[in-house]
């Protein structure tokens, strides 16, 4: 697996948890052109090869900012080609993310803005640190959500509560987050990252074909109806039938042990 990003750190946590770090500090690990390239190329990538990685967790270097959203400095005086040819990189970054395999934790562990919080929402779920405020401030800059906003927020938190928060750019706290349904948990923010990775290595100890198969359907539950949906699940399920992690869960269980999955 590739790891020289320029504006991307990773770190390896146990044998099947991947750490990716967006890191820029000095700028609230804001989004600039070459972290949409390298988070488009980081997902890319890991759509093709795993390498093993059975969860993600997607957290901000420091201590202050998950995500600021778009750096204004890099796009200030942009033509409006040129800026459109950026935001088609941010689009791409946003769709490849939704087609990782591996489930995507992310560790919000500060201001999310922006672009910031779509990331925060365009993932599998989320925890917060106590100190995290979320806003999605595009309308009170003259533009507004590109990366998915306006389709992941609704599906979170509810269509009226979405106009609220969107429309108005108002910031919320991480317990209003959690209450809303952003968060799946809030953290105090020294034990954010320990949360999150012991979530993902729950996750990493399952069956990985079971993992993402599951995550495939239950991606398409609420963009199908339910009967399309339910057949969709089964054939997710029919991928199962024929793995050895299948036949290595039931001896596990009947031997009263840990099973130990392969991903075959």
């Amino acid at each position: 697996m590739r790891t020289d990003y320029e504006t991307l750190k990773l770190e390896r946590h146990g044998q099947h948890t991947l750490i990716v770090y967006l890191d820029r500090p000095d700028f609230a690990n804001a989004l600039n052109t070459q972290m949409g390239l390298d988070l488009r190329d980081l997902w890319r990538d890991l759509y093709v090869d795993q390498d093993d990685v059975r969860c993600i967790v997607l957290t901000g270097t420091g201590a202050k900012a998950f995500c600021a959203g778009g750096d204004l400095k890099e796009r200030n005086g942009m033509t409006d080609e040129q800026w459109q040819r950026q935001h088609a990189i941010f689009e791409q970054a946003i769709l490849t993310m939704l087609d990782v395999p591996p489930p995507i934790i992310v560790a919000c562990n500060g201001a999310a803005y922006g672009g910031g919080c779509e990331f925060v929402l365009a993932a599998d779920f989320a925890y917060g640190a106590k100190s995290a405020k979320l806003a999605l401030t595009e309308v009170t800059l003259g533009i507004m959500p590109g990366a998915g906003g306006t389709q992941f927020l609704p599906r979170a938190v509810g269509i009226r509560r979405a106009k609220e928060f969107l429309l108005t750019g108002t910031p919320c706290t991480a317990d209003e987050a959690k209450e809303w349904g952003i968060f799946n948990k809030v953290c105090e923010d020294s034990e954010l990252l320990n949360e999150a990775l012991a979530t993902a290595e729950r996750i990493a100890s399952n069956a990985p074909i079971s993992i993402r198969q599951a995550k495939k359907a239950l991606n398409v539950s609420t963009q199908m109806d339910l009967k399309n949906g339910y057949a969709f699940e089964i054939e997710a399920y029919n991928r199962m039938v024929p793995t050895e992690d299948r036949q290595e869960g039931i001896r596990a269980f009947n031997e009263k042990r840990k099973p130990v999955y392969k991903g075959e």
